[in-house]
């Protein structure tokens, strides 16, 4: 019996009760969709919550970061609401002393972090935009290619790395020397260098308060940079009013905030807009606690978070689909991990790609054996330009593939991409107070990416759960840009595919790429998970990939996998053909994979044409089906 067959119980948790939308079909074939309950009131500036919560609540813990030890073990490090609050002036004073303004806005180069986080908030006392930049852009990249555009877009008065010696290299590859630099350790020999200490000691003046007085619904409170997979990274406006209308819609789906401060232990990156906007913002907005997890979802730093949540209890808990498939995994064998996890979480919520159904059921089964009842999982869908949060899924019967309806305040429109009579995608399209007014010194893209009535055109596709009941609400359908049509003219849907592949191929198969554009048949390029693989195998693990992948009982699992997914396949559009098992990992430098793992389709078709010809060439290594 399937674990939805049943009516299961789950953990009680306040919710906005599940959200219903009006629907407005129009003439032109599109449909306007919006939430039936209203947005209330919400804060002029982000800033407000956090002068309100160092009043009202002084001595709670605002962020926490475990300290480095030599022995492994470490303390945690903790920083409350009034701390936060007075070194934000202080490092407000020192940005405006230092002529900051949004012309010359304040770059990060490194990690999630104490610093980081006081930065951008004594950033947004001042009025001052600042820009997290992703890490690996100055730590993995070779050319730092993207890290010298986003400098040039930005025009930076003032650059903040955590760690001198880890990032010169890159420092001395793309900043300008007149450029002022902030580091919290080290020094980088030849440049001048301010300490972090020395923003914290600055005399904050009146000067800070007649700054954030001027700083209002549409100031500009940080610049986010897409991940550039397809192109170079854009600079996504953030203000205020995108930021604070946000938080009050995650607060309308999710009272559980208003009712009880939220404690999260949470590794996403503050460069991308789930863990910088949505978490980050849902902590101070509603006056509670972050934990920086210094783990992540991948084989050498998944123990981090697993020892962090063995020790702190979050009431809800945010992952990306990998991160839960390793928790799931690890709950399993862990009761001291049961025990703290379940202990007061009230709700899980994914996002960033689509949970795997038998992950949510392992998730399901453990919870009922440990705490009688389930946790229940939500998601959604949102992007960098609506702040993130979107359309949300918090129904009682939520799915994997699910992402519901708009939240309240946001207005979509469902637009038909492609010929009707051939089964055009829908296209999701965003209007609302959370919604970018565009890009940072872009006007052309700004222009190309809204619509005449203002609507925001995301690229994302959607699809009825029912289309006889279309107040159930909407199901992810892939990426228009990602999906392409075989030389019969068949359009394939690249989004669900990979999801079918990668969940076949469970636990080998990273991540999947799908060519045959122009072709006859559909084939695969398959990035290994060589952890997995080499302990299928019995591999040692100093052998190179090249030969792991070679190894018999691990051919004869690609094999099977291939013949089970032509088997299955129902037509030209569904059925795999071929494969092929790339050694190489994706590259960041040319676009094949963002710091979060997202693999670009188009980057690795146009950057591995060779082994895209070598696919259909029946060359040695390519796996055919057995029929």
């Amino acid at each position: 019996m399937s674990d939805h067959a049943a009516t299961p119980r789950y953990r009680a948790v306040p919710m906005g009760g599940s959200l219903t939308a009006h629907f407005a079909p129009r003439a032109d074939g599109s449909t306007i969709v919006t939430s039936t309950e209203a947005l209330r009131p919400y804060a002029a500036r982000l800033t407000d919550r956090l002068l309100h919560w160092a009043e009202h609540a002084p001595d709670r813990t605002l962020v926490a970061k475990r300290e480095k030890s030599e022995s492994g073990g470490g303390d945690w490090r903790r920083v409350s609401y009034a701390q936060a609050l007075a070194a934000a002036r202080s490092i407000a004073q020192a940005l405006l002393d230092h002529g900051l303004n949004a012309e010359r806005p304040l770059a990060i180069l490194s990690d999630n972090d104490i610093e980081h986080l006081l930065l951008g908030l004594g950033a947004m006392l001042a009025g001052v935009p600042f820009a997290p930049i992703s890490a690996a852009y100055s730590l993995l990249s070779q050319d730092h290619g993207k890290l010298r555009h986003i400098v040039g877009t930005l025009t930076p008065g003032m650059v903040f790395a955590a760690d001198g010696a880890a990032f010169a290299k890159a420092i001395a590859a793309v900043v300008p020397l007149a450029t002022k630099l902030v580091l919290t350790r080290g020094a980088l020999e030849g440049r001048a260098t301010l300490a972090f200490a020395d923003l914290l000691a600055t005399r904050p003046t009146s000067q800070v308060e007649a700054a954030h007085a001027r700083v209002g619904p549409d100031t500009i409170a940080k610049f986010l940079f897409t991940s550039g997979s397809t192109k170079l990274p854009k600079g996504v406006i953030n203000t205020q009013r995108m930021l604070c209308s946000n938080q009050q819609m995650i607060r309308q789906c999710f009272p559980q905030l208003i009712d009880e401060p939220p404690v999260l232990v949470d590794w996403l990156p503050w460069n991308h807009t789930f863990g910088g906007n949505h978490n980050v913002g849902i902590t101070l907005y509603n006056g509670g606690t972050l934990y920086i997890d210094e783990g992540k979802p991948t084989p050498a730093l998944i123990g981090e978070t697993l020892r962090n949540l063995r020790e702190i209890a979050p009431t809800m808990y945010f992952n990306v689909p990998k991160g839960f498939e390793e928790i799931a995994n690890a709950l399993e064998l862990d009761a001291q991990l049961r025990a703290t996890l379940f202990s007061r979480v009230k709700m899980f919520f994914f996002s960033g790609a689509g949970l795997s159904q038998p992950v949510w059921d392992k998730l399901d089964r453990v919870a009922e054996s440990h705490a009688g009842e389930r946790i229940r999982m939500l998601t959604g869908l949102g992007m960098t330009e609506t702040a993130p949060f979107a359309v949300c899924a918090n129904a009682h019967d939520v799915k994997s593939g699910h992402i519901g309806l708009p939240a309240p305040g946001i207005e979509l429109k469902i637009v038909p991409h492609g010929d009707q009579r051939a089964g055009a995608k829908l296209e999701m399209r965003y209007r609302g107070p959370n919604v970018t007014p565009g890009y940072w010194r872009a006007p052309e893209q700004t222009a190309e990416s809204f619509d005449a009535e203002g609507f925001y055109c995301s690229g994302d596709a959607v699809k009825p759960m029912d289309a006889a009941r279309p107040e159930r609400g909407f199901m992810f359908d892939g990426r228009l840009a990602e999906d392409f049509k075989l030389a019969t003219g068949t359009f394939v849907s690249v989004g669900p595919l990979r999801a079918n592949v990668i969940k076949a191929g469970d636990p080998c198969v990273q991540d999947v790429v799908v060519a045959g554009l122009n072709r006859n048949e559909i084939g695969v390029l398959i990035f290994p998970r060589l952890d997995a693989c080499r302990a299928f195998a019995g591999a040692a693990p100093s052998m190179p990939a090249e030969q792991v992948l070679a190894e018999p009982p691990l051919r004869e699992f690609f094999q099977r996998l291939l013949d089970n997914l032509y088997a299955s396949g129902t037509g030209s559009a569904t059925r795999v053909a071929r494969a092929l098992l790339l050694a190489e990992p994706p590259s960041i430098d040319r676009g094949e994979v963002t710091d979060k793992g997202s693999i670009n389709q188009r980057a690795v078709r146009t950057h591995r044409a060779a082994q895209v010809e070598q696919l259909y060439a029946d060359a040695p290594g390519v796996i055919r089906p057995r029929h």
